[in-house]
């Protein structure tokens, strides 16, 4: 219908009752869609993984269950994020890589013809000395060295005291890792702790040796259910502090009871790892143990 020149067009005019039900039901439909588009998908892949997606069609894996946010099960380690540099150092460090096998198949090689490792020389000598400036030799602090229950002069008892702090430290400040066979039964577990009173002793006996330092030390005791093989692989992150444990260097780590490696079943080990002078033990650090990774304050 049309109107004339002088007839405003019709209007239809709804009840003010009706046309705040359809205001209302515009607000929740927009509500709603608004927050399905926020909420999203969450679930599970058969990998462990976890998704959280827009749509079904989105979703990563085949087979994935889906869960509320709510429900979503605890992350275990291996799938938590590392640091990218400790990463890349891993990958490095593999003897796997074939970047390695390269210089190991040369090295095999030339010991298999009779020859000595790259880099030495059969019959050859210490390297000449550098000849020193004429003021004379530059003398460096002596380095941390690795001190023993004999130098700090611990007891059995002491060594017995040193294990509860560990085990007590965990109520107040949890640092473990714990191995477990395909069952779910603990098969070696491997816990932190700071003990104030350990770590001084260390600098005094540092101190009288003539390399005085102020280090934190923490110490870590293992404990097998099972035979198994314990490797002190540590790796330890703070910021942009990062230092991996070099188990052999006695600088860096010393073993007060018990060995690394072959662990018969209850076979305990009981040692110290000694950090950058600029970490605070006081705030966060990372710690790693091949793929597992704790987060802790001492």
């Amino acid at each position: 219908m049309r109107s004339g020149p002088d007839e405003r067009p019709l209007r239809t005019q709804w009840p003010s009752g009706s046309r705040v039900a359809a205001l209302a039901c515009v607000t929740v439909l927009s509500t709603l869609s608004t927050t399905n588009a926020l909420a999203g998908i969450t679930g599970v892949c058969p990998d462990g993984s976890f998704f959280v997606v827009q749509e079904a069609s989105e979703i990563p894996c085949k087979g994935g269950k889906r869960v509320e946010p709510s429900d979503l099960p605890p992350i275990r380690p291996e799938y938590l994020p590392r640091p990218y540099m400790w990463s890349i150092y891993k990958q490095n460090a593999d003897p796997n890589n074939p970047y390695n096998l390269v210089d190991s198949a040369k090295q095999v090689r030339q010991l298999q013809n009779g020859g000595m490792p790259q880099g030495e020389t059969a019959g050859a000598g210490p390297a000449p000395a550098i000849a020193q400036q004429r003021t004379g030799p530059v003398k460096s602090a002596p380095p941390l060295r690795s001190v023993g229950p004999t130098d700090l002069g611990l007891t059995d008892g002491e060594l017995r005291d040193l294990f509860k702090i560990i085990e007590l430290s965990q109520q107040s400040a949890p640092a473990e890792f714990v191995k477990q066979t395909a069952d779910g039964r603990e098969a070696l577990r491997i816990t932190f702790a700071h003990a104030a009173s350990f770590e001084a002793r260390m600098h005094d006996s540092w101190s009288a040796a003539g390399a005085a330092g102020a280090n934190p030390v923490l110490l870590f005791s293992g404990v097998s259910k099972r035979s198994e093989t314990f490797q002190a692989t540590f790796t330890v992150t703070q910021g942009p502090l990062a230092v991996q444990i070099d188990a052999t260097d006695p600088h860096q780590l010393g073993i007060l009871q018990g060995h690394l490696g072959k662990l018969a079943r209850d076979e305990v080990v009981l040692g110290y790892i000694v950090l950058p002078a600029k970490m605070d033990l006081s705030r966060p650090v990372d710690v790693y143990w091949d793929d597992r990774h704790i987060s802790a304050q001492f």
